[in-house]
């Protein structure tokens, strides 16, 4: 039980939740009275402070306790909302002695109050709220971390004592309580997926909804979860792509949809990679993958823009550029340029696979001639793409879901656009050919094996899809997650989710144990 597992410091808390409840005061009660935000009530103070006959601004105030000072006769607390810090003054001559001694006895930091009365300025100038009358509104009976100060250089630097990454992902609740800038992050997030949908939507684009539990995943090369759906008495899969669903739309007459929603893949954790994530996904009928960079350059410089009011960023050590035009490298000509090799004279991946021996790049035998390409950029271009980068052109043999080039039956109209050496979004002129497509499905079935988690299974509905006739276009994804990592210069993708994906910790993993046994 929780209370089994509190100190001695957390039971104290909990004995004044008993003695409120003994007399008759509920810390948990049913209504809230606040009806103005801390900010509001100190900018309405000063708007009327210096009139010859101002009104009192009265006003009744509630957040988060972050600070009290009891001194017999007289109080002060700082208390947090939304909007900002405001200071509260307790005085014995408003409330009497008795009510004043119970906000001195029951009151903790990071307990919720609200409280009622004046504002005024205090003779060091804060801008205060004198308390006519205060109540509970949530006994906390945690305290939160407290920060830390500490000499640095002979000045005062103050660090949160909740640092530790580990603890404050598992503890998000606790880390957006204490650490103002992480609640910063979440707030630049919203702006920018906002952001996002201004410039679609502004665009001609539909937003719309695709379903989550597929029959059959796909839409991109990744290991799906797989869950049962009981009363159909059905297998299902999480999706890891919106692809073949938004292109369905494009068949029934919606040229240009777009999707911002969750995506799930059965894969490794990474500073870059978590299992659940953000994607963006949109298509565009009647353009190709020349469009799809232009659109991806604009949408991305101008959400920068907007949320940030530049479109000069920091990332890590980098001054990044995002103003349009973008590099744009290909990656045949790329991979001649910085390493010296033309991976047009290396038609077969048994050749090819010679050449990533010479420059001792590990690679799994046996796959295929593009993932030895994809080995080559990973060493040779990528890390180059410091600042916004199209690498486009990409082998056939992993892009089952693109166009050929006219003159080049091996290469696929594909890209992908990097910054800072990391991928943003992946992109095609689409494949609307249902013939060929169905040839690709089965390409990948051979090539990958039964067994293989890249394996793209077929999908004979949406060939019928396409069998009715789809349009030409381009299509783009990208993740959300890392083009806020890029606009907040976080280089760990768990820093911009909420909850983020975690190991077990040892303590589950032992009480796990305990239950097999």
């Amino acid at each position: 039980m929780l209370l089994d597992t509190f100190s001695e410091l957390e039971r104290n808390r909990y004995e004044k939740l008993l003695e409120m409840r003994a007399q008759g005061v509920e810390p948990y009660p049913t209504r809230s009275h606040k009806d103005t935000e801390a900010a509001e009530a100190i900018a309405r103070f000063e708007q009327t402070e210096n009139a010859p006959e101002s009104t009192p601004v009265q006003v009744t105030l509630g957040g988060r306790i972050r600070a009290i000072r009891n001194m017999g006769k007289l109080s002060f607390a700082h208390i947090e909302d939304k909007s900002g810090k405001v200071q509260l003054f307790f005085r014995v001559d408003e409330l009497g002695q008795e009510k004043l001694d119970f906000f001195a006895n029951h009151f903790d930091l990071g307990d919720f109050i609200e409280a009622s009365g004046t504002m005024f300025r205090t003779k060091r100038g804060e801008v205060t709220l004198q308390v006519s009358d205060f109540w509970m509104v949530a006994k906390a009976l945690l305290p939160l971390p407290a920060d830390k100060d500490e000499i640095v250089d002979g000045k005062v630097v103050r660090h949160s004592q909740l640092s530790d990454p580990e603890t404050r992902f598992r503890n998000r609740y606790v880390d957006l309580a204490v650490n103002p800038e992480v609640r910063k992050i979440f707030k630049l997030r919203a702006a920018i997926i906002k952001s996002i949908r201004n410039f679609l939507d502004n665009r001609g684009f539909l937003e719309v909804e695709t379903p989550i539990l597929q029959p059959i995943y796909g839409g991109a090369a990744a290991r799906p979860f797989l869950t049962y759906h009981n009363q159909l008495r059905q297998q299902l899969y999480l999706r890891i792509s919106f692809e073949l669903y938004l292109k369905r739309l494009i068949v029934g007459g919606f040229d240009r949809v777009y999707e911002i929603g969750r995506d799930f893949r059965n894969e490794g954790v990474s500073f870059k990679h978590n299992p659940e994530f953000t994607q963006m996904e949109l298509y565009m009928a009647y353009g190709d993958y020349h469009a799809i960079m232009e659109l991806t350059e604009q949408m991305v410089s101008q959400v920068a823009q907007e949320v940030l009011g530049t479109q000069i960023i920091q990332f890590d050590e980098h001054e990044i550029n995002l103003t349009p035009p973008w590099n744009r490298i290909q990656i045949r000509q790329g991979l001649m340029d910085l390493a010296g090799i033309d991976i047009a004279a290396y038609p077969t991946a048994e050749a090819l696979g010679e050449v990533l021996k010479e420059k001792k790049i590990n690679f799994k035998p046996g796959i295929p001639r593009g993932k030895m390409i994809g080995l080559l950029m990973e060493e040779y271009l990528e890390p180059t793409c410091i600042q916004p980068t199209f690498l486009y052109d990409y082998p056939r043999d992993i892009s089952p879901l693109a166009k050929n080039k006219p003159e080049d039956p091996n290469t696929v109209e594909r890209f992908e656009a990097f910054i800072s050496g990391v991928e943003l979004g992946n992109a095609f002129t689409e494949l609307n050919d249902p013939l060929e497509q169905e040839k690709r499905f089965s390409e990948m079935g051979r090539e990958y094996g039964e067994g293989e988690e890249e394996r793209h299974p077929m999908d004979e509905d949406y060939l019928r899809a396409m069998a009715y006739g789809m349009p030409p276009m381009g299509g783009f994804g990208m993740g959300v997650d890392r083009l806020v990592m890029f606009l907040t210069n976080n280089h760990n993708i768990r820093e911009v989710i909420l909850f983020p994906h975690l190991r077990e910790t040892f303590d589950e993993i032992e009480e796990d144990s305990t239950k097999q046994e």
